[in-house]
């Protein structure tokens, strides 16, 4: 037997499965830093963008992918949080569920190295030193320097970092090539406390800590492993930071046995399973080595990993390690617990180790060698010892009660403690008690006094707490007992200790954290009689619990009234009623009732504060008008009698209070009290009934407010009521009413004011009104007239009572304004003159509108009246332009001198003044018009007058472009004229030239070319000052070619100054070439004029002439262009030699080419070699030898130097067709790949596999090789072809040329010989495996068995399909882990490829379950006798109940028995179904019991009923079994007795425990004489059967002696149940009186407070109504709210 293993390798993950490319699994982007997460950075080979996955291993299904770029990702030891770095330097933490930034800091150095070494701190490791990083607790906000690095680690690759528990060792291992061969380590161990570092030689190093007997702190060791260059490998644990008080730790330098393959390989990682004490060493070839960590004693080497390993990490529960290989495996070693121990003990030398290992761990495996250690020592009497075994026995199975009572019978040693106390001496060094050594222990500490040890141990987790132990602590210390209790968890008893300590405020917190229901009444009332105030906050704790109150409210106020407390019922129903809820209607009217009848004001207070709604607002109503709280009762009463009763009252209401009261009101019962008030005492009441009135007037509504106070004829309460809401009300009849109230009241400085500032009356009938008042004032009428325009209707009242004054005080202080209507009314009414005239000098001049004034002045044709006004305006310094305005109009109909005025006055309106002038005087007007540059007014008034030479003349000083073209416009008739005088007087008279210039371009906005040419003619032909004008000149010809031409010719001879290019150019727009070509001609500009020529005479032949004549290059580069256009190349060519021009190199190349001037372009192009070196042209010389057969030239000229494109002149020489110079070409640049593909078209097939093997490329294999092929050079071809199919993308077109000229032989050589390349690859074997299928199909097996793994199997299986070669078929389906298409196959082609136990085995692996039972009828049809064997082997595949449902079907279950009955035992309904009618039909009795009896799950009654016709006993019998089973014991019984079964029905009513089916039967058997049964009856029926029928049975049948058996043992059991129930109630009693008194010794809450007696019977009773101790407990109607 293979010895078993004691570590267990789990895969929780393989990081290729998460679509992780195994090129990204690398030391660099694979980090893994506890068995929590693992974290891989990779960048996709398709150009994606880089991710980082972070892989959680407690969680496999959670993998988060981010588009994160950094340097260096590592995941938090536990959280997920994730640091970045990136650029060497920059350090960012994120919280992945958050997605919050945490930290972001940017080192000074570049870090190497990086690492969590806590939960909080992160190690930076840079090239010169070590940092700490507190990220995330709140000691530092930046790394603090821990250590510098020493030299010897110095170009060393740091691959790890360790620190111990509180950070005060730390060790950094770095590797390096070893000169000497393999891998160097280095660390640099460091101690914070001395500050110094030590250099060590080793590969792997860590912290940990162990327990040594005898010490009572644990003990840090450090250990390391290290493999030196020689091979020698060893592990050292030594102790750091000694503790005095501990044992010392001897150090440890154990060799490490290192396996003989495992040469180069070194530890890599090194960690410490604390539970256990071992130490796992790790190597980079995947091997573990598991030693001791106390001994340093080797246990255990095996290999864990085939791949190398590159990082490891210790799992959190210190139980094993977690490493990552280069594979993709995440890998968790973890110890065997039920195997390490025996593995261990199997090596005698190690019977010490696993003796330990077992109680550290707390391991099985060791329990009976602790067993018989511990009886050796108690049998020696090393009772210690014992002790000690017991206490470190794994899994604590010494620890019993047992165990204490033989060690507390042990003899105690003198000057020594008790063999006991060592026990829990050690067991408290080790760890905690359980619940009997805690008591044991507990005992006698308590009775010596020694609580705090107690309390010691309590702190430290060390004791068991239990009911028991609350129990022994609670007469010491009760709060020790209520912190026992809490944490055993007996609400009772620490609900007790709380309210005994006083802590009443926790006692609720405490009852919902534990879901404990305690009596609250009961406790509520023990603290309101020990602490009231507590009392009130426990009760109102109670009340406002979370999930509703605990207690009913009205109990607690019940509880609290009975005390007489007062303040602290209404404190308590304060805060549970602050919801405000319907349903405390009734507390909430007790409150108010308890309050009004004993403290009126705090009930007022709680009303007040409006706390509470759903009260019996009538009963408080009427109460609180009892107390005298007449504003409560008013704010509770909806009784209108009542309201009117109080509200009259308003001496005793706060006025504020009161307006405020009416708001509430309706505005029916509101002018009701208004007029009881009113009613009842005017004098006292109307100044709050106008205060209320003013309030509510819009609610109240001011008119039924008006007619209640005209009702008490009050025009002073109308007044001052109107008053209020005057300002705001757009009623016409309030402000109506409120003027007449204050004109009867005297008050004309409010009507004055509303008549100024109302909008809102009626300005008719108040205007009646203040007429037929006859005021004294008539200020307030004058204010009405001038705002709503009434002058005329004033004037006249005025001026008929003759009140001249009133007038001037209207013009002169009410609205000067209006001073225009006044007059206009006086001279109406025909006024004396002089009275107006001193009406208007008594107006001040600028506050009089004279345009108004003029207005109404001149309508009634009395204009000259107001000359004096008007001068004596003037003369006051007024410069109103109204006043001009007048008096031009004046001058003008005086005719006084208007021209001058108009010409040198500027103060008047031009516009008005000209449109008075325009019937009176045109000229008049004009001068206005001009004057204010009334343009279209000006322009009107000369064409209706033809004064168009005044027109002309102002248009151009005017110089406005929108005039011009307004006058020039084709729509004005007066056109023609105006032009005439603009041409004959205006434009001749300017000498501006701004103004001349704009005319112009006003002719040529107008389009009006001939009037323009006149006009310039007349300035630029005849002498003036713009006849040497450019632009004049230019505009001159311009305008001419387009209108007249034949005038142009003419200008280019006689004018000088115009601009040549200018004019040229437009003569070509316009097509004048002639003209151009003169104009060019003229200035000497050869090259334009050569262009005129050739571009737009197009005349070849002139330009030529043209250039001869003058000779130059630049003509003769133009002439050659055009001739090259023209495709005159051999004129071309010679007109570029002519002006030496190559720069049109590449036209001149390409036209030539295609002309085929081959000739003529070489002397062009050595031309242009003298002065160019371009490739173009080396290139075009070079095919122009070539297309011109001059190979002997074209080979000097590739000699010589060049810069000709020589590949492309051969590749174009190739497509033309000139074999032999692209042979030249290509030879000359060593271009093989070309050169091979030229030397098939020249048919040197030898020479081209040559070149093909030199240029060693696809496309030329490729061509090759079809060359070879259509020429039947198969040698040649097929080594073309090894070239090519080990392309797989080349393979299927070589394939298709083979197969398409009928070459198959040939065509699998060449895939034959492929094989043996080193880059086969699958398509190669696919394909030589179709054309066997194809071709020879005899060697197809064959080929398939060499080669399956290496073949593309779903091409393959189409083929073999195809060529119907079925076992090649079967063969691959099986192999492609197609079982299921094999099975088919196998089934549709039986004959040719079908064998059972081939068969059979493949069906066992198919998924689709529909093909077993296709096998099943397969093999029905064809193999039947085979059926069972198959059914057997998909027993735990198949649907039972289908297979049995399928045969019955088919009529063959009988062929299926065997394997029926090894399937029954799962109690299918189907297959017992089949099973008991096979054996009924079997008349197999014996199997069918066996059926009915252990399988249920049939048809029973169907079944039963079936058998009780059957004509064998035996089936009736079993029928009888199945009725019985059914408890049908009547039909069960009677089958029974049918078949004289009388042993079967004695059983039946037995088990039917029926006593009336049990004296059915046993009357029966009476009857039919059988005494036999009768006994047997009382027997088996002895408890179903009453003595009193079996007497009457007996008496009656004289069965006496039969029956005193039982009546015997009948009375025997009665005589002894009696005196057993006679002792048990004796017991009881007894017991029942020590409980009784127990109780009554024992106080429930520590002290004799009876808390379940109720209210103290010495307690003062409650007083009644109005004492000062309270008020007795009333019922409210019945109603309870709880």
């Amino acid at each position: 037997m293979a010895k078993p293993i004691p570590l267990r390798v789990l895969q929780p993950l393989l990081l290729t499965n998460l679509n992780i490319l195994p090129s990204s699994i690398t030391w660099q982007n694979c980090t893994l830093q506890s068995d929590s997460w693992v974290c891989v950075r990779q960048t996709p080979n398709d150009n994606s963008p880089a991710e980082t996955v972070i892989v959680s291993l407690k969680n496999t299904n959670n993998v988060m992918r981010r588009p994160i770029r950094a340097d260096s990702a590592i995941m938090h030891l536990t959280e997920p949080i994730i640091a970045l770095k990136a650029q060497s330097r920059t350090v960012q933490l994120f919280n992945l569920e958050t997605k919050e930034r945490l930290q972001t800091y940017t080192h000074e150095e570049d870090i190497t190295f990086w690492k969590w070494v806590s939960q909080t701190t992160l190690a930076l490791v840079t090239n010169r030193s070590v940092w700490h990083w507190d990220v995330l607790g709140a000691k530092a906000i930046t790394p603090t320097k821990i250590f510098d690095r020493q030299e010897q680690l110095e170009n060393n690759q740091i691959i790890n970092y360790v620190v111990n528990d509180d950070e005060s060792w730390a060790c950094l291992v770095g590797i390096a090539s070893n000169p000497a061969g393999g891998i160097k380590g280095n660390m640099q161990l460091f101690s914070k406390a001395r500050n110094v570092s030590q250099p060590l030689e080793g590969h792997a190093a860590t912290f940990g800590t162990i327990r040594l007997d005898g010490a009572s702190t644990d003990t840090k060791v450090f250990a390391f492993a290290v493999r030196a260059a020689s091979g020698e490998a060893k592990l050292n644990i030594v102790e750091v930071d000694h503790n005095s008080a501990n044992p010392a730790f001897p150090k440890r330098l154990i060799p490490i046995h290192w396996p003989a393959e495992s040469n180069g390989d070194f530890p890599l990682g090194i960690h410490i399973a604390n539970k256990y004490g071992l130490v796992m060493i790790i190597t980079k070839f995947g091997f573990i080595h598991l030693h001791d960590l106390e001994t340093g004693t080797a246990l255990y080497l095996n290999r864990i990993s085939e791949e190398t390993v590159f990082t490891t990490a210790r799992d959190d529960e210190g139980q094993g390690v977690v490493v990552v290989n280069k594979r993709g495996q995440i890998l968790h070693i973890l110890v065997k617990e039920d195997v390490i121990i025996p593995y261990i003990m199997d090596n005698p030398a190690c019977a010490d180790i696993a003796y330990k290992l077992a109680s550290r761990g707390g391991l099985p495996g060791a329990d009976q060698l602790y067993q018989a250690r511990f009886e050796n020592l108690m049998q020696q009497g090393m009772f210690a010892d014992a002790a000690k075994v017991a206490a470190n026995s794994p899994r604590g199975f010494l620890r019993t009660p047992n165990t204490m009572q033989r060690l507390r019978q042990a003899p105690n040693q003198p000057g020594q403690i008790t063999v006991l106390l060592q026990y829990f001496g050690s067991l408290l060094d080790k760890g905690a008690l359980n619940k009997d050594e805690t008591l044991e222990l507990a005992r006698p500490v308590f009775q010596q006094g020694r609580k705090h040890l107690i309390e010691k141990w309590h702190k430290e987790k060390k004791l068991f707490c239990s009911e028991e132990l609350g129990d022994l602590a609670r007469p010491h210390d009760l709060n020790l007992a209520l912190a026992i209790y809490k944490e055993a968890n007996v609400p009772q008893k620490v609900v007790a200790a709380l309210a005994e300590l006083g802590h009443f405020e926790l006692i609720l917190k405490y009852c919902t954290q534990v879901g404990y229901q305690p009596d609250y009444n009961v406790l509520l009332q023990h603290i309101v009689r020990v602490n009231p105030e507590k009392g009130a906050e426990f009760a109102a704790a109670l009340a406002k619990a979370e999930g509703g109150p605990l207690i009913s409210i009205d109990r607690v106020v019940d509880i609290f009234q009975s005390q007489g407390m007062i303040q602290q019922a209404t404190a308590f129903l304060l805060d549970v009623l602050s919801n405000n809820l319907p349903e405390e209607g009734n507390l909430q009217t007790k409150l108010l009732e308890m309050n009004l009848l004993n403290a009126p004001q705090v009930a007022d207070a709680i009303l007040g504060n409006e706390m509470f709604s759903h009260y019996d607002k009538p009963r408080i109503a009427q109460l609180c008008e009892n107390a005298g709280l007449l504003t409560r009762a008013l704010e509770h009463n909806d009784d209108p009698v009542a309201i009117k009763r109080i509200i009259i009252q308003t001496e005793k209401l706060p006025e504020e209070w009161l307006l405020n009261y009416f708001g509430q009101l309706t505005v029916d019962l509101s002018l009701e009290c208004l007029d009881e008030m009113l009613k009842v005492n005017i004098r006292q009441n109307l100044q709050s009934v106008i205060r209320i009135a003013q309030k509510y007037s819009d609610l109240l509504g001011p008119t039924r407010i008006i007619d209640l106070l005209e009702k008490y004829r009050t025009a002073e309460g109308l007044y001052f009521y109107l008053g209020s809401i005057v300002n705001v009300s757009e009623d016409k009849d309030v402000h109506f009413k409120y003027i007449e109230a204050a004109t009867r009241t005297g008050q004309l400085n409010e009507v004055e004011r509303i008549c100024r500032e109302s909008n809102f009356y009626d300005p008719e009938k108040v205007k009646n009104f203040l007429k037929e008042a006859n005021l004294s004032e008539q200020l307030p009428l004058i204010i009405v007239c001038d705002r709503f325009n009434f002058i005329h209707d004033l004037v006249l009242y005025l001026y008929k009572n003759q009140q001249f004054k009133s007038i001037e005080v209207y013009v002169q202080r009410v609205n000067p304004a209006r001073t225009p209507a006044v007059i206009g009314g006086l001279l109406d009414v025909d006024c004396d003159e002089g009275i107006i005239k001193g009406l208007l000098a008594s107006v001040t001049p600028s506050s009089i509108p004279i345009d108004e004034l003029v207005a109404e002045v001149e309508s009634r044709n009395r204009l000259k009246l107001l000359l004096p006004f008007l001068e004596q305006t003037l003369a006051a310094g007024n410069q109103q332009q109204a006043v001009y305005n007048a008096l031009a109009k004046i001058y003008i109909d005086s005719n006084n001198n208007p021209e001058k005025f108009l010409k040198e006055n500027d103060q008047y309106d031009t516009l008005t003044v000209g449109k008075y002038c325009e019937k009176r005087d045109p000229n008049l007007a004009y001068i206005a018009y001009r004057k204010g540059q009334n343009d279209l007014e000006l322009i009107n008034i000369t064409n209706e007058n033809a004064m168009f030479k005044a027109q002309a003349r102002y248009l151009l000083e005017r110089a406005d472009p929108e005039i011009w073209e307004y006058v020039l416009s084709a729509n004005n008739m007066h056109r023609r004229s105006l032009v005439d005088q603009i041409t004959s007087t205006a434009v001749p008279e300017s000498s501006d030239p701004d103004k001349v210039s704009l005319a112009v371009k006003a002719f040529i906005s107008a389009d009006m070319p001939t009037e323009l040419i006149d006009l310039l003619e007349k300035i630029i032909l005849e002498p003036s000052a713009f006849s040497d004008n450019p632009s004049l000149q230019n505009l001159l010809m311009l305008t001419a070619a387009k209108s007249d031409r034949g005038r142009v010719m003419g200008y280019i001879q006689q004018l000088e100054n115009y601009t040549p290019e200018d004019i040229a150019q437009a003569c070509i727009e316009v097509g004048m070439y002639e003209e151009s070509f003169e104009i060019f001609k003229k200035y000497d500009r050869h090259a334009d004029a050569a262009d005129v020529l050739i571009d737009h005479v197009v005349s070849i032949d002139r330009a030529q002439e043209y250039a001869e004549r003058v000779d130059l290059p630049e003509v003769w580069s133009k002439v050659a262009k055009a001739q090259l256009d023209g495709l005159r190349v051999t004129d071309s060519i010679n007109s570029y030699i002519l002006a030496s021009d190559p720069s049109n190199f590449l036209e001149v190349i390409e036209v030539a080419t295609h002309a085929g001037k081959d000739e003529d372009l070489i002397k062009f192009l050595k031309m242009a070699r003298k002065t160019q070196r371009e490739v173009p042209v080396d290139t075009a010389l070079a095919f122009c030898y070539a297309r011109t057969n001059q190979l002997p030239e074209l080979e000097d000229f590739l000699r010589a130097t060049n810069v000709a494109d020589i590949e492309a002149s051969g590749d174009k020489a190739y497509e033309e067709g000139y074999h032999e110079a692209a042979k030249i070409f290509y030879s000359s640049i060593s271009n093989w790949a070309k050169l091979a593909t030229t030397l098939v078209h020249l048919e040197d097939y030898q020479a081209a596999v040559e070149c093909a093997r030199k240029a060693n490329s696809v496309k030329v294999w490729r061509e090759v090789n079809s060359a070879c092929v259509a020429k039947k050079e198969f040698r040649l071809a097929q080594i073309c072809g090894l070239n090519l199919i080990v392309h797989a993308e080349e393979l299927s077109d070589l394939v298709k040329q083979y197969e398409r000229q009928g070459y198959f032989d040939e065509l699998i050589a060449v895939l034959e010989a492929g094989l043996g390349l080193e880059r086969a690859h699958m398509g190669m074997f696919t394909e030589l495996g179709i054309q066997l299928c194809k071709h020879h199909a005899e060697r197809v097996m064959e080929h398939l068995r060499l080669f399956w793994s290496r073949i593309n199997i779903p091409k393959m299986i189409r083929a073999t399909e195809e060529a119907h070669l079925w076992p090649e078929l079967i063969f691959l389906y099986i192999h492609y882990d197609e079982w299921d298409n094999a099975a088919l196959a196998m089934m549709e082609r039986a004959a040719d490829s079908w064998d059972h136990q081939s068969f059979k085995d493949t069906l066992t692996r198919v998924t689709n379950l529909e093909i077993y039972y296709r096998a099943l009828s397969f093999y029905l049809e064809e193999h039947p006798m085979l059926l069972t064997d198959l059914l057997q082997a998909l027993t735990a595949r198949i649907d039972v109940n289908r297979v049995v449902r399928m045969f019955l079907k088919s009529d063959n279950v009988p062929l299926i028995k065997p394997f029926l009955l090894s399937v029954q035992p799962q109690n299918k309904r189907e297959v017992n179904h089949a099973l008991n009618d096979l054996l009924i039909e079997e008349e197999d009795y014996k199997t069918l019991r066996d059926s009915v009896e252990n399988h249920d799950n049939y048809d029973a009654m169907e079944l039963a009923q079936r058998l009780e016709r059957h004509e064998l006993v035996f089936f009736r019998q079993i029928a009888a079994s199945i009725y019985r089973k059914n408890k049908r014991w009547d039909k069960s019984i009677a089958l029974s007795k049918q078949d004289k079964l009388f042993k079967d029905a004695i059983e039946t009513s037995a088990i039917s425990a029926k006593p009336e089916v049990v004296e059915e039967l046993l009357r029966y058997f009476v009857d039919i004489g059988s005494r036999e049964c009768y006994v047997g009856m009382l027997y088996a029926c002895y408890d179903l059967i009453r003595p009193d029928v079996v007497l009457e049975v007996s008496w009656r049948s004289g069965l006496h002696d039969f029956t005193m058996p039982y009546m015997i043992n009948f009375l025997s059991e009665q005589a002894k149940t009696i005196e057993l129930l006679k002792k048990d109630n004796e017991e009881r009693k007894v017991r029942e009186a020590s409980q009784q008194k127990k109780e009554d010794d024992t106080p429930i809450l520590g002290s004799r407070l009876m808390l379940t007696q109720g209210p103290i019977g010495s307690s003062p009773s409650p007083g009644p109504y109005g004492q000062s101790n309270g008020i007795a407990p009333q019922p409210t109607g019945g109603f309870r709210a709880f």
